[in-house]
């Protein structure tokens, strides 16, 4: 046989060889991340890390601040208020041994110390300015829960005694779920006669505040423990996209680690459950780029989840963009 028929033999035969191992079903890792849909294509393996050297470099920065033990008090709305209208007006005492803390958005970076505000499990939205109300717009009739507590510029809670409060009220008259009440300005759309015909008048400034819809929020039992899923949310882009920190606040509960019989759990995209036993945020690296679903839990010693108006499980979607 000539060396060119050899040659040409042995090409058909690696060919063949190469066709036959490609058909071959692969073996699943047993450490492969399970997904959901909201997950893009492609593996992703999340490993817990400290925190960030940019966050530490910040906490240098700040001083004491970190340490500060600040105290929220709610003076509107009053526990048990009934709220006539869709626009519910936040305002907050803060005191404590503060060691510098203030709210305060820096106009230059779009960042700073700043109360995480959160009506029924919906997302939080940060109130920066305790100098103004804080309004929730056009907010649904009936009774509703409203907590708050203060955090960094990082959104990392602080979580002495004191910080969390919580509060219910009820409104009558409320808006409609489906037809915001509000301009984007905060202006509201009905009640035209709430605006001066003058021309001189100056405009007011809008303040802070956001519209709502409906929650599927139950009644919170404040004698319970209570889970309030903070962190991560919305939208995490480029330095901020890997890790992303979580971070939670819990009442009436101690973790095992702490002492308690109580564990968060937590999962990403569906994927294998994992636990916390000490009250403190993790910071999870890994990541891929596109839409997840990450779950919270309040669970006790058995693994089930401790039942207090559904908010002890709690599912947020985010976008990674890298």
């Amino acid at each position: 046989m000539s060396i060119s028929i050899r040659l040409a033999s042995l090409s058909v035969l690696a060919g063949l060889s190469l066709f036959a191992a490609a058909c071959q079903p692969v073996e699943q890792n047993a450490n492969t991340t399970a997904t959901s849909s909201v997950t893009p294509p492609g593996e992703q393996k999340l490993t817990p890390v400290p925190r960030p050297p940019a966050i530490e470099q910040a906490m240098k920065d700040r001083g004491e601040q970190d340490q500060a033990t600040p105290t929220l008090r709610v003076t509107s709305p009053a526990n048990n208020a009934t709220i006539n209208g869709s626009k519910v007006e936040v305002k907050l005492e803060l005191s404590g041994d503060l060691k510098g803390y203030m709210p305060h958005k820096d106009p230059a970076t779009q960042k700073g110390n700043h109360i995480h505000v959160i009506l029924d499990n919906q997302p939080y939205e940060a109130y920066y300015e305790l100098g103004q109300p804080f309004e929730l717009r056009n907010v649904s009739e009936g009774k509703h829960t409203l907590r708050v507590f203060p955090s960094r510029p990082w959104h990392e809670s602080f979580k002495n005694d004191g910080a969390f409060q919580l509060v219910e009220f009820t409104v009558k008259g409320g808006g409609d779920a489906t037809k915001p009440t509000t301009t984007n300005s905060g202006d509201k759309m009905a009640n035209p006669a709430n605006k001066s015909d003058g021309a001189s008048a100056s405009p007011t400034p809008a303040r802070e505040g956001k519209d709502f819809s409906a929650s599927q929020g139950g009644n919170v039992d404040r004698a319970k423990p209570l889970l309030t899923y903070s962190r991560p949310k919305g939208e995490y882009k480029g330095a901020d996209a890997d890790p992303v920190m979580i971070d939670f606040w819990l009442m009436n509960a101690k973790l095992q680690g702490d002492g308690g019989e109580y564990r968060v759990r937590y999962s990403v995209d569906g994927g294998e459950a994992k636990f916390l036993d000490k009250w403190e945020p993790i910071w999870l690296s890994g990541w891929i780029s596109g839409k997840h679903s990450v779950k919270l839990e309040l669970v006790d010693k058995d693994g089930n989840v401790v039942d207090n108006g559904g908010y002890n499980s709690t599912t947020r979607e985010i976008t990674i963009t890298k």
